[in-house]
């Protein structure tokens, strides 16, 4: 045990980089804590119409404004009854635009890209965005399976802790013919009410959104438009995701 001690210190003397951070009560220095799993502020409840509740574990340590943007909407009502618009199977599905088309966004400004460490596996949530980085504004995508290519492109603000079978039941589609939606969004501090189940409602508009589609295991690549310029105004709030 001491040689290797030694040897660990004799190469962080030579290679400053190559030593382990050090993590002191679950935090790695230089890093802002990230919020309790059990804290019920950073808890975003989410009741679907695939049968169940969903609860996703914010990270407002790396991405803040996204963080309150969506505790504010939720607050507000605004995703309550809303559409998943765009379900990709092995990929995510894509949700939050009042239109269900994929270019809508609340009436709030667009936030900065608050890109970070934090991978796509299967549950991250992250926002959902156009061509430009700083246009998040209201939509979102739930990761199905590991998409470790939109990682730093996209801003990931939580991680589905429990009901991820709810997520997976989701109806595939761009647009899905019958539609999952979010029953009633919740902040998990403002004590929501148990599970009722709602009959499902008609889709809006056609869905037309410019999130990066799968090519591979681990790649994605922009969906193709009809034209750059004309979908431009579109796209913008299209990816607002």
């Amino acid at each position: 045990m001491r040689f290797l001690a030694g040897l660990f210190a004799l190469l962080a003397a030579f290679f400053p980089g190559a030593a382990p951070a050090q993590v002191v009560d679950g935090a790695v220095p230089g890093r802002a804590a990230a919020a309790s799993v059990t804290d019920p502020e950073n808890i975003l409840v989410l009741d679907l119409s695939t049968g169940g509740r969903v609860r996703i574990w914010l990270r407002p340590d790396v991405a803040p404004k996204m963080v309150e943007r969506v505790k504010t909407l939720a607050r507000q009502r605004f995703y309550d009854g809303l559409a998943f618009h765009r379900v990709i199977d092995g990929f995510m599905a894509q949700g939050g635009d009042p239109k269900g088309d994929g270019t809508g966004g609340s009436p709030l400004p667009d936030l900065p890209a608050e890109f970070n460490y934090l991978p796509h596996v299967r549950g991250a949530v992250s926002a959902a965005r156009a061509e430009a980085e700083n246009s998040a504004n209201s939509q979102f995508f739930i990761v199905f399976q590991p998409r470790f290519a939109l990682d730093k492109k996209y801003t990931v603000f939580g991680r589905v802790i429990d009901g991820m079978q709810y997520v997976d039941a989701i109806e595939r589609g761009e647009p899905p013919a019958s539609p999952s939606r979010i029953l009633r969004a919740y902040v998990l501090a403002d004590n929501p009410p148990p599970y009722v189940a709602q009959p499902s409602l008609p889709l809006p508009a056609p869905a037309s959104t410019l999130l990066p589609l799968p090519t591979g295991p681990a790649a994605a690549t922009p969906k193709s438009a009809p034209s750059p310029k004309p979908v431009r105004r579109a796209a913008r709030k299209a990816t607002r995701r």
